[in-house]
Protein backbone atom coordinates (compact mmCIF):
# COMPACT_ATOMS: atom_id res chain seq x y z
CA UNK A 1 0.00 0.00 0.00
CA UNK A 2 1.28 3.57 -1.21
CA UNK A 3 1.01 6.42 0.89
CA UNK A 4 -2.25 9.16 0.12
CA UNK A 5 -2.84 12.68 1.48
CA UNK A 6 -4.42 11.24 4.47
CA UNK A 7 -1.18 10.59 6.06
CA UNK A 8 1.49 13.27 4.76
CA UNK A 9 3.57 16.07 6.08
CA UNK A 10 4.44 19.27 5.35
CA UNK A 11 7.82 18.06 4.75
CA UNK A 12 7.33 15.35 2.01
CA UNK A 13 6.52 17.94 -0.53
CA UNK A 14 9.16 19.87 0.45
CA UNK A 15 12.70 20.37 -1.14
CA UNK A 16 15.25 20.99 1.35
CA UNK A 17 18.76 22.96 0.46
CA UNK A 18 21.25 22.95 2.43
CA UNK A 19 23.33 25.90 3.90
CA UNK A 20 26.84 25.66 4.58
CA UNK A 21 27.57 28.91 6.43
CA UNK A 22 31.23 29.43 6.07
CA UNK A 23 30.81 29.52 2.45
CA UNK A 24 27.44 30.59 1.87
CA UNK A 25 27.60 34.76 1.37
CA UNK A 26 29.65 36.66 3.50
CA UNK A 27 28.16 40.24 4.32
CA UNK A 28 31.33 42.00 6.42
CA UNK A 29 33.93 41.24 4.22
CA UNK A 30 36.21 38.86 6.29
CA UNK A 31 36.26 36.12 4.42
CA UNK A 32 33.71 34.04 6.41
CA UNK A 33 30.58 33.40 5.17
CA UNK A 34 27.31 34.98 8.01
CA UNK A 35 24.17 34.38 8.96
CA UNK A 36 23.03 38.33 7.76
CA UNK A 37 25.02 36.79 3.97
CA UNK A 38 22.46 33.99 4.37
CA UNK A 39 19.25 36.46 5.04
CA UNK A 40 20.90 37.89 1.94
CA UNK A 41 20.00 35.49 -0.27
CA UNK A 42 16.83 34.09 1.22
CA UNK A 43 15.34 35.53 -2.14
CA UNK A 44 17.37 33.28 -3.90
CA UNK A 45 15.97 29.93 -1.84
CA UNK A 46 12.23 31.05 -1.74
CA UNK A 47 12.86 31.65 -5.52
CA UNK A 48 13.98 28.34 -6.28
CA UNK A 49 10.78 27.21 -4.22
CA UNK A 50 13.06 25.97 -1.12
CA UNK A 51 10.86 24.05 1.68
CA UNK A 52 13.30 24.21 4.45
CA UNK A 53 16.86 25.16 4.45
CA UNK A 54 19.46 22.48 6.77
CA UNK A 55 22.33 25.23 8.41
CA UNK A 56 25.12 23.61 9.07
CA UNK A 57 26.25 24.78 12.76
CA UNK A 58 26.63 27.96 13.22
CA UNK A 59 27.29 27.49 17.38
CA UNK A 60 30.28 28.87 19.49
CA UNK A 61 33.35 27.04 17.94
CA UNK A 62 37.15 26.85 18.14
CA UNK A 63 36.14 25.52 14.63
CA UNK A 64 38.53 22.62 14.26
CA UNK A 65 36.13 20.82 12.48
CA UNK A 66 34.43 23.61 10.89
CA UNK A 67 31.82 24.06 13.31
CA UNK A 68 31.20 20.59 14.29
CA UNK A 69 32.74 20.66 17.51
CA UNK A 70 30.58 22.73 19.84
CA UNK A 71 31.95 24.73 22.53
CA UNK A 72 28.30 26.21 23.62
CA UNK A 73 24.71 24.55 22.24
CA UNK A 74 22.70 28.03 23.06
CA UNK A 75 25.16 30.21 21.66
CA UNK A 76 26.57 31.48 17.87
CA UNK A 77 29.76 32.05 16.52
CA UNK A 78 31.05 35.35 16.69
CA UNK A 79 32.71 34.41 12.93
CA UNK A 80 28.31 34.10 11.99
CA UNK A 81 26.89 36.61 14.19
CA UNK A 82 24.73 36.80 17.03
CA UNK A 83 22.04 34.87 18.52
CA UNK A 84 19.52 37.74 17.29
CA UNK A 85 21.00 37.51 13.90
CA UNK A 86 19.85 34.15 14.48
CA UNK A 87 16.64 35.11 15.11
CA UNK A 88 16.01 37.29 12.56
CA UNK A 89 16.87 34.26 10.03
CA UNK A 90 14.25 32.54 11.92
CA UNK A 91 11.73 35.03 11.32
CA UNK A 92 12.77 36.08 7.26
CA UNK A 93 12.65 32.67 6.09
CA UNK A 94 9.53 31.75 7.92
CA UNK A 95 7.85 34.63 6.07
CA UNK A 96 8.84 33.19 3.07
CA UNK A 97 7.59 30.10 4.51
CA UNK A 98 11.25 28.48 4.78
CA UNK A 99 11.82 26.68 7.43
CA UNK A 100 15.18 26.16 9.09
CA UNK A 101 16.69 22.68 10.26
CA UNK A 102 19.60 23.17 12.93
CA UNK A 103 22.34 20.55 12.72
CA UNK A 104 22.47 18.93 16.36
CA UNK A 105 26.07 17.58 17.01
CA UNK A 106 25.21 15.45 20.00
CA UNK A 107 27.65 12.33 19.64
CA UNK A 108 30.66 14.50 20.64
CA UNK A 109 31.03 18.19 21.70
CA UNK A 110 33.86 20.54 21.64
CA UNK A 111 37.04 19.49 23.95
CA UNK A 112 36.90 23.60 24.89
CA UNK A 113 33.41 23.43 25.87
CA UNK A 114 32.61 23.95 29.27
CA UNK A 115 31.30 20.63 30.54
CA UNK A 116 34.85 19.58 29.08
CA UNK A 117 37.30 21.92 30.77
CA UNK A 118 35.45 20.74 34.15
CA UNK A 119 35.63 17.09 33.15
CA UNK A 120 39.75 17.02 32.53
CA UNK A 121 40.46 18.87 35.85
CA UNK A 122 38.70 16.01 38.44
CA UNK A 123 36.99 13.56 38.27
CA UNK A 124 34.78 14.64 41.63
CA UNK A 125 32.37 16.74 38.87
CA UNK A 126 29.21 15.69 37.45
CA UNK A 127 30.29 16.55 34.52
CA UNK A 128 33.15 14.30 34.17
CA UNK A 129 30.59 11.74 33.57
CA UNK A 130 29.74 13.66 30.63
CA UNK A 131 32.31 12.14 28.62
CA UNK A 132 34.02 8.61 28.11
CA UNK A 133 36.90 7.81 30.28
CA UNK A 134 38.68 4.92 30.80
CA UNK A 135 41.94 3.78 32.81
CA UNK A 136 44.94 3.08 31.47
CA UNK A 137 45.92 0.04 29.92
CA UNK A 138 48.62 -2.43 31.97
CA UNK A 139 51.27 -0.72 30.17
CA UNK A 140 50.01 2.55 30.68
CA UNK A 141 48.90 3.15 27.51
CA UNK A 142 45.29 3.66 25.93
CA UNK A 143 42.80 1.30 26.74
CA UNK A 144 42.31 -0.42 24.02
CA UNK A 145 43.66 0.04 19.97
CA UNK A 146 41.26 1.81 18.43
CA UNK A 147 41.73 4.15 15.48
CA UNK A 148 40.24 7.53 14.83
CA UNK A 149 38.04 8.49 12.15
CA UNK A 150 40.21 11.69 11.29
CA UNK A 151 43.52 9.83 11.59
CA UNK A 152 45.46 8.58 14.88
CA UNK A 153 44.27 6.73 18.25
CA UNK A 154 40.46 6.88 19.12
CA UNK A 155 41.68 7.74 22.89
CA UNK A 156 43.74 10.79 24.64
CA UNK A 157 45.46 10.91 27.84
CA UNK A 158 44.75 13.57 30.71
CA UNK A 159 47.34 13.72 33.28
CA UNK A 160 45.23 15.65 35.83
CA UNK A 161 42.65 12.54 35.58
CA UNK A 162 45.03 9.67 35.18
CA UNK A 163 42.64 8.62 32.68
CA UNK A 164 41.96 8.64 28.72
CA UNK A 165 38.75 9.78 26.62
CA UNK A 166 37.38 8.46 24.05
CA UNK A 167 37.40 10.40 21.12
CA UNK A 168 35.72 8.94 17.57
CA UNK A 169 36.88 11.62 15.46
CA UNK A 170 39.55 14.44 16.70
CA UNK A 171 40.85 15.16 19.93
CA UNK A 172 39.38 18.16 19.95
CA UNK A 173 36.36 16.53 19.97
CA UNK A 174 35.40 14.20 22.90
CA UNK A 175 32.52 11.74 22.54
CA UNK A 176 29.51 12.36 25.27
CA UNK A 177 28.65 9.49 27.49
CA UNK A 178 25.15 9.01 26.57
CA UNK A 179 24.84 6.54 29.56
CA UNK A 180 24.72 9.49 31.62
CA UNK A 181 20.52 10.60 31.90
CA UNK A 182 22.11 13.82 32.92
CA UNK A 183 23.62 14.28 30.61
CA UNK A 184 21.00 13.28 28.20
CA UNK A 185 18.52 15.63 29.63
CA UNK A 186 21.05 18.48 29.32
CA UNK A 187 21.33 17.63 25.28
CA UNK A 188 17.22 17.17 25.41
CA UNK A 189 16.66 20.96 27.27
CA UNK A 190 18.75 22.06 24.33
CA UNK A 191 17.01 20.98 22.17
CA UNK A 192 13.81 22.56 23.42
CA UNK A 193 15.05 25.61 24.15
CA UNK A 194 16.01 26.03 19.79
CA UNK A 195 12.48 24.59 18.72
CA UNK A 196 11.01 27.19 21.28
CA UNK A 197 12.80 29.95 19.10
CA UNK A 198 11.25 28.61 15.85
CA UNK A 199 13.24 26.32 14.02
CA UNK A 200 11.47 23.68 11.76
CA UNK A 201 13.82 20.46 12.98
CA UNK A 202 16.61 19.12 13.25
CA UNK A 203 19.43 17.23 11.13
CA UNK A 204 21.40 14.54 13.70
CA UNK A 205 25.29 14.78 13.16
CA UNK A 206 26.77 11.17 13.23
CA UNK A 207 23.50 10.39 15.41
CA UNK A 208 23.75 6.50 14.76
CA UNK A 209 27.24 6.50 17.14
CA UNK A 210 25.25 7.54 20.41
CA UNK A 211 24.26 3.99 21.61
CA UNK A 212 27.47 3.07 21.23
CA UNK A 213 29.81 0.18 23.73
CA UNK A 214 33.34 1.15 23.60
CA UNK A 215 34.56 -1.49 25.67
CA UNK A 216 33.15 -4.03 23.36
CA UNK A 217 33.91 -2.28 20.61
CA UNK A 218 30.67 -1.12 19.09
CA UNK A 219 30.47 2.12 17.46
CA UNK A 220 27.75 2.41 14.91
CA UNK A 221 24.56 1.78 15.74
CA UNK A 222 25.27 -0.02 18.96
CA UNK A 223 23.25 -2.01 21.45
CA UNK A 224 21.13 1.64 22.99
CA UNK A 225 21.02 3.89 19.77
CA UNK A 226 17.15 2.98 19.28
CA UNK A 227 16.49 3.67 22.99
CA UNK A 228 17.90 6.69 23.41
CA UNK A 229 16.09 7.89 20.33
CA UNK A 230 12.86 6.96 21.13
CA UNK A 231 13.20 8.81 24.76
CA UNK A 232 14.25 11.71 22.49
CA UNK A 233 11.40 11.36 20.95
CA UNK A 234 9.06 11.19 23.59
CA UNK A 235 11.13 14.41 25.66
CA UNK A 236 11.83 16.68 23.12
CA UNK A 237 10.05 15.85 19.79
CA UNK A 238 6.76 14.39 20.07
CA UNK A 239 3.74 16.70 19.47
CA UNK A 240 5.95 19.09 17.58
CA UNK A 241 5.54 19.86 13.66
CA UNK A 242 9.13 19.70 12.77
CA UNK A 243 10.82 16.97 10.83
CA UNK A 244 14.25 15.31 11.72
CA UNK A 245 16.45 13.52 10.09
CA UNK A 246 19.52 11.17 11.24
CA UNK A 247 22.78 10.40 9.22
CA UNK A 248 24.21 6.99 9.92
CA UNK A 249 27.12 6.15 7.61
CA UNK A 250 26.15 2.43 8.88
CA UNK A 251 22.20 2.04 7.89
CA UNK A 252 21.14 -0.46 5.59
CA UNK A 253 18.22 -1.49 4.29
CA UNK A 254 17.92 -4.09 6.91
CA UNK A 255 17.93 -1.42 9.75
CA UNK A 256 16.78 1.57 7.93
CA UNK A 257 12.85 1.63 9.24
CA UNK A 258 13.92 0.99 12.92
CA UNK A 259 15.23 4.92 12.37
CA UNK A 260 11.86 6.10 10.64
CA UNK A 261 9.03 3.51 10.60
CA UNK A 262 6.26 5.37 11.79
CA UNK A 263 5.18 3.26 14.50
CA UNK A 264 9.11 3.50 15.65
CA UNK A 265 8.65 7.36 17.71
CA UNK A 266 12.37 8.32 16.56
CA UNK A 267 13.27 10.07 13.54
CA UNK A 268 11.04 11.18 10.28
CA UNK A 269 13.73 9.85 7.59
CA UNK A 270 17.67 9.16 7.63
CA UNK A 271 20.92 9.78 5.63
CA UNK A 272 22.09 6.50 4.46
CA UNK A 273 25.47 6.22 1.76
CA UNK A 274 25.15 2.74 -0.14
CA UNK A 275 24.82 4.85 -3.17
CA UNK A 276 28.00 7.31 -1.84
CA UNK A 277 29.87 4.12 -0.92
CA UNK A 278 29.72 2.58 -4.37
CA UNK A 279 32.31 5.17 -5.47
CA UNK A 280 34.82 3.94 -2.25
CA UNK A 281 37.33 1.72 -3.01
CA UNK A 282 36.62 -1.30 -0.20
CA UNK A 283 39.77 -1.18 1.16
CA UNK A 284 41.35 2.48 0.94
CA UNK A 285 38.13 4.32 1.18
CA UNK A 286 37.19 7.60 -0.13
CA UNK A 287 40.78 8.91 -1.19
CA UNK A 288 41.28 5.84 -3.38
CA UNK A 289 38.09 6.20 -5.47
CA UNK A 290 36.94 3.58 -7.75
CA UNK A 291 35.49 3.77 -11.07
CA UNK A 292 31.45 4.71 -10.94
CA UNK A 293 29.45 1.45 -11.59
CA UNK A 294 25.80 2.67 -12.47
CA UNK A 295 24.46 -1.01 -11.59
CA UNK A 296 25.12 -0.81 -8.36
CA UNK A 297 24.39 2.48 -7.80
CA UNK A 298 20.96 2.29 -9.10
CA UNK A 299 20.44 -1.14 -6.99
CA UNK A 300 21.36 0.93 -3.44
CA UNK A 301 19.00 3.97 -4.08
CA UNK A 302 16.33 1.25 -5.37
CA UNK A 303 16.45 -0.77 -2.70
CA UNK A 304 15.67 2.19 -0.71
CA UNK A 305 12.87 2.86 -3.02
CA UNK A 306 11.57 -0.82 -2.10
CA UNK A 307 12.12 0.08 1.88
CA UNK A 308 10.01 2.99 1.94
CA UNK A 309 7.12 2.08 -0.37
CA UNK A 310 4.74 1.69 2.53
CA UNK A 311 6.71 3.10 5.79
CA UNK A 312 9.60 5.33 6.85
CA UNK A 313 10.75 8.08 4.27
CA UNK A 314 14.22 8.21 2.59
CA UNK A 315 16.48 11.34 2.03
CA UNK A 316 17.12 11.67 -1.43
CA UNK A 317 20.78 12.95 -2.06
CA UNK A 318 24.13 13.57 -4.05
CA UNK A 319 26.13 15.83 -2.45
CA UNK A 320 26.39 17.81 0.95
CA UNK A 321 29.21 19.37 2.62
CA UNK A 322 31.12 16.12 3.25
CA UNK A 323 31.24 14.82 -0.48
CA UNK A 324 32.29 15.43 -3.93
CA UNK A 325 30.22 17.73 -6.24
CA UNK A 326 28.17 15.45 -7.50
CA UNK A 327 28.24 16.69 -11.09
CA UNK A 328 32.34 16.05 -10.61
CA UNK A 329 32.04 12.72 -9.10
CA UNK A 330 29.27 11.07 -11.51
CA UNK A 331 28.79 12.60 -14.26
CA UNK A 332 31.06 15.29 -16.42
CA UNK A 333 32.13 18.47 -15.49
CA UNK A 334 33.70 19.78 -18.58
CA UNK A 335 31.57 20.18 -22.32
CA UNK A 336 28.69 18.48 -20.84
CA UNK A 337 28.28 19.92 -17.19
CA UNK A 338 24.74 21.44 -18.09
CA UNK A 339 23.43 18.22 -19.48
CA UNK A 340 24.75 16.07 -16.63
CA UNK A 341 23.91 18.13 -13.93
CA UNK A 342 20.31 18.50 -15.46
CA UNK A 343 20.78 14.80 -15.70
CA UNK A 344 21.69 13.57 -12.10
CA UNK A 345 18.89 16.39 -10.47
CA UNK A 346 15.89 14.47 -12.68
CA UNK A 347 16.93 11.23 -11.61
CA UNK A 348 17.18 12.13 -7.90
CA UNK A 349 14.21 14.51 -7.38
CA UNK A 350 11.50 12.18 -9.36
CA UNK A 351 12.30 9.67 -6.56
CA UNK A 352 10.33 9.62 -3.56
CA UNK A 353 11.59 11.18 -0.72
CA UNK A 354 12.54 14.58 0.11
CA UNK A 355 15.96 15.72 -1.86
CA UNK A 356 18.15 18.14 -0.78
CA UNK A 357 19.79 20.35 -2.55
CA UNK A 358 23.64 21.20 -1.59
CA UNK A 359 24.38 25.01 -2.19
CA UNK A 360 26.07 25.54 -5.71
CA UNK A 361 24.51 22.70 -6.89
CA UNK A 362 21.38 24.02 -8.88
CA UNK A 363 23.97 26.13 -10.83
CA UNK A 364 26.11 22.89 -11.23
CA UNK A 365 29.35 24.00 -9.30
CA UNK A 366 32.42 21.59 -10.02
CA UNK A 367 35.51 19.93 -7.73
CA UNK A 368 37.96 22.34 -7.02
CA UNK A 369 41.00 20.41 -8.25
CA UNK A 370 43.85 22.04 -6.23
CA UNK A 371 47.17 21.30 -6.74
CA UNK A 372 48.91 21.72 -3.18
CA UNK A 373 48.09 20.04 -0.43
CA UNK A 374 48.13 23.09 1.39
CA UNK A 375 45.56 24.87 -0.43
CA UNK A 376 43.38 22.14 1.31
CA UNK A 377 41.36 23.11 5.01
CA UNK A 378 39.74 20.54 5.70
CA UNK A 379 40.98 18.66 9.01
CA UNK A 380 40.12 15.19 7.55
CA UNK A 381 42.37 15.22 3.82
CA UNK A 382 44.97 17.14 6.08
CA UNK A 383 45.66 14.17 8.76
CA UNK A 384 44.82 11.65 6.28
CA UNK A 385 47.62 13.46 3.95
CA UNK A 386 50.14 12.59 6.67
CA UNK A 387 49.43 9.40 7.32
CA UNK A 388 49.63 8.39 3.67
CA UNK A 389 52.47 9.58 3.11
CA UNK A 390 54.06 8.09 5.85
CA UNK A 391 53.34 4.85 4.76
CA UNK A 392 54.87 5.93 1.25
CA UNK A 393 52.08 6.80 -0.84
CA UNK A 394 53.15 9.58 -4.06
CA UNK A 395 51.70 12.98 -2.88
CA UNK A 396 50.92 13.48 -6.55
CA UNK A 397 48.74 10.10 -6.31
CA UNK A 398 47.26 10.99 -2.55
CA UNK A 399 45.86 14.91 -4.30
CA UNK A 400 44.57 13.31 -7.21
CA UNK A 401 42.06 11.16 -4.83
CA UNK A 402 41.71 14.28 -3.06
CA UNK A 403 40.38 16.16 -5.88
CA UNK A 404 37.61 13.45 -6.77
CA UNK A 405 37.05 12.99 -3.14
CA UNK A 406 38.13 15.79 -0.01
CA UNK A 407 35.55 17.42 1.92
CA UNK A 408 36.82 20.83 0.72
CA UNK A 409 35.61 20.11 -2.66
CA UNK A 410 32.05 20.73 -1.88
CA UNK A 411 32.83 23.91 0.72
CA UNK A 412 34.60 26.51 -1.75
CA UNK A 413 32.47 29.52 -1.98
CA UNK A 414 29.28 29.73 -3.17
CA UNK A 415 29.73 31.17 -6.86
CA UNK A 416 27.40 34.05 -6.78
CA UNK A 417 28.84 35.97 -9.35
CA UNK A 418 31.76 36.73 -11.97
CA UNK A 419 33.32 39.03 -9.90
CA UNK A 420 36.24 38.56 -7.54
CA UNK A 421 36.06 35.34 -4.80
CA UNK A 422 32.94 35.02 -7.38
CA UNK A 423 31.15 37.48 -5.71
CA UNK A 424 31.28 35.78 -2.05
CA UNK A 425 32.97 38.22 -0.48
CA UNK A 426 34.97 41.61 -0.84
CA UNK A 427 37.79 40.03 1.12
CA UNK A 428 40.19 37.09 1.39
CA UNK A 429 38.36 33.63 1.22
CA UNK A 430 38.87 31.51 3.88
CA UNK A 431 39.04 28.44 1.24
CA UNK A 432 40.09 29.66 -2.46
CA UNK A 433 37.04 30.08 -4.26
CA UNK A 434 36.82 27.59 -7.54
CA UNK A 435 38.85 29.02 -10.55
CA UNK A 436 35.58 28.33 -12.79
CA UNK A 437 33.75 31.19 -11.25
CA UNK A 438 33.63 33.76 -13.68
CA UNK A 439 31.90 30.99 -15.98
CA UNK A 440 30.00 29.41 -13.60
CA UNK A 441 27.50 31.68 -10.84
CA UNK A 442 24.38 32.25 -9.56
CA UNK A 443 23.66 35.62 -11.99
CA UNK A 444 24.72 33.40 -15.48
CA UNK A 445 22.86 30.68 -14.82
CA UNK A 446 19.32 32.65 -13.81
CA UNK A 447 19.79 34.43 -16.77
CA UNK A 448 19.38 31.46 -18.96
CA UNK A 449 15.84 29.93 -19.22
CA UNK A 450 17.47 26.53 -19.97
CA UNK A 451 20.30 26.96 -17.37
CA UNK A 452 20.48 24.50 -14.21
CA UNK A 453 18.61 26.89 -11.97
CA UNK A 454 15.83 26.83 -13.92
CA UNK A 455 15.61 22.80 -13.99
CA UNK A 456 15.72 22.68 -10.48
CA UNK A 457 12.84 25.36 -10.44
CA UNK A 458 10.55 22.96 -12.46
CA UNK A 459 11.91 19.94 -10.68
CA UNK A 460 11.12 21.49 -7.42
CA UNK A 461 7.12 22.60 -8.49
CA UNK A 462 6.51 18.82 -9.77
CA UNK A 463 6.83 17.70 -6.46
CA UNK A 464 4.76 20.25 -4.96
CA UNK A 465 2.01 19.96 -7.39
CA UNK A 466 1.86 15.86 -8.78
CA UNK A 467 0.83 13.46 -6.47
CA UNK A 468 2.76 10.66 -8.53
CA UNK A 469 5.92 12.63 -7.57
CA UNK A 470 5.08 13.07 -3.71
CA UNK A 471 3.40 9.07 -3.46
CA UNK A 472 3.78 6.95 -6.58
CA UNK A 473 5.45 3.93 -5.99
CA UNK A 474 8.85 3.56 -7.54
CA UNK A 475 9.67 0.68 -10.29
CA UNK A 476 13.02 0.01 -11.58
CA UNK A 477 13.04 -0.16 -15.34
CA UNK A 478 16.58 -1.46 -16.84
CA UNK A 479 18.09 -2.10 -13.49
CA UNK A 480 21.52 -4.23 -15.39
CA UNK A 481 21.90 -1.77 -18.15
CA UNK A 482 25.29 0.52 -17.10
CA UNK A 483 24.02 3.50 -19.21
CA UNK A 484 20.70 4.01 -18.41
CA UNK A 485 18.88 5.35 -15.20
CA UNK A 486 15.23 4.67 -16.17
CA UNK A 487 12.84 4.06 -13.47
CA UNK A 488 8.25 4.72 -13.44
CA UNK A 489 6.41 6.21 -10.50
CA UNK A 490 3.41 4.40 -10.37
CA UNK A 491 -0.32 5.70 -8.61
CA UNK A 492 -3.47 3.97 -9.47
CA UNK A 493 -3.89 4.22 -13.77
CA UNK A 494 -1.42 6.86 -13.90
CA UNK A 495 2.36 6.66 -14.34
CA UNK A 496 5.29 8.84 -14.85
CA UNK A 497 8.54 7.54 -16.98
CA UNK A 498 11.80 8.97 -15.86
CA UNK A 499 14.87 7.94 -18.33
CA UNK A 500 18.51 9.24 -18.41
CA UNK A 501 21.58 8.88 -20.06
CA UNK A 502 24.72 8.40 -17.38
CA UNK A 503 27.01 8.69 -20.51
CA UNK A 504 28.75 11.04 -22.44
CA UNK A 505 28.12 9.57 -25.49
CA UNK A 506 24.49 9.25 -27.62
CA UNK A 507 22.97 5.62 -26.23
CA UNK A 508 20.43 3.59 -28.41
CA UNK A 509 17.31 2.41 -25.59
CA UNK A 510 14.96 -0.31 -25.80
CA UNK A 511 11.98 -0.05 -23.47
CA UNK A 512 9.80 -2.85 -22.17
CA UNK A 513 6.59 -2.64 -24.00
CA UNK A 514 4.39 -1.85 -21.14
CA UNK A 515 5.55 1.32 -20.30
CA UNK A 516 5.29 2.64 -23.96
CA UNK A 517 2.69 5.16 -24.29
CA UNK A 518 1.95 8.89 -25.39
CA UNK A 519 1.87 11.85 -22.24
CA UNK A 520 2.70 14.88 -21.50
CA UNK A 521 6.07 15.96 -21.22
CA UNK A 522 6.77 16.45 -17.27
CA UNK A 523 10.53 18.21 -18.17
CA UNK A 524 13.86 17.40 -20.42
CA UNK A 525 17.16 18.14 -19.90
CA UNK A 526 17.08 18.57 -24.16
CA UNK A 527 14.46 18.82 -26.11
CA UNK A 528 10.66 18.09 -24.69
CA UNK A 529 9.31 14.61 -25.50
CA UNK A 530 6.20 13.60 -25.15
CA UNK A 531 5.88 9.91 -25.72
CA UNK A 532 8.31 6.74 -24.61
CA UNK A 533 8.73 4.72 -27.36
CA UNK A 534 9.63 1.02 -28.01
CA UNK A 535 13.33 2.12 -29.68
CA UNK A 536 14.56 5.72 -28.65
CA UNK A 537 18.44 6.96 -28.99
CA UNK A 538 19.30 9.28 -26.27
CA UNK A 539 21.51 12.20 -26.28
CA UNK A 540 24.98 12.59 -23.98
CA UNK A 541 23.55 12.81 -20.59
CA UNK A 542 20.00 13.32 -21.58
CA UNK A 543 17.44 13.09 -19.34
CA UNK A 544 13.23 13.80 -19.40
CA UNK A 545 9.78 12.56 -18.20
CA UNK A 546 7.05 11.86 -19.16
CA UNK A 547 3.23 11.07 -17.71
CA UNK A 548 1.38 8.80 -18.72
CA UNK A 549 -2.53 9.32 -18.16
CA UNK A 550 -4.47 5.97 -18.00
CA UNK A 551 -1.38 3.21 -18.27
Amino acid sequence: MTRSRQDEKWWHRATAYQVYPRSFADSNGDGVGDIPGIVSKLGHLSDLGIGFIWLSPVFTSPMVDNGYDISDYRDIASEFGTLADMDHLIAEARARDIGIVMDLVVNHSSSLHEWFKAARVTRDCREHDYYIWRDPAPDGGPPDAASAAFGGPAWTYVEEVGQYYYHHFSPAQPDLNWQNPALREEIYDMMRWWLDRGIAGFRMDVISLIGKDVDAGLYEEGPDLHKFLQEMHREVLDGRDIVTIGESWSVSPETGLLYCGRDRGELDMVFEFSHIREGWHPERGKFAPKPFDLRGFKRALFDWQDLTESDGWHALFLSNHDLPRQVSFYADDGAHRVAAAKMLATVLHLLRGTPFIYQGEEIGMTNARFERIDQYRDLETLNHFEEQIALGVDPAEFIAGANRNSRDNARTPMQWSDGAHGGFTSGTPWLEANANAPIINVEGDKADPGGIFSHYRKLIALRREHDIVTHGRTEPLLPDDPAIFAYRRVQEETCAVVIANFTGEPCDVCMPEAVCGAGDALIASHEPRAAIEPMMTLAPYESFAVLIRGG
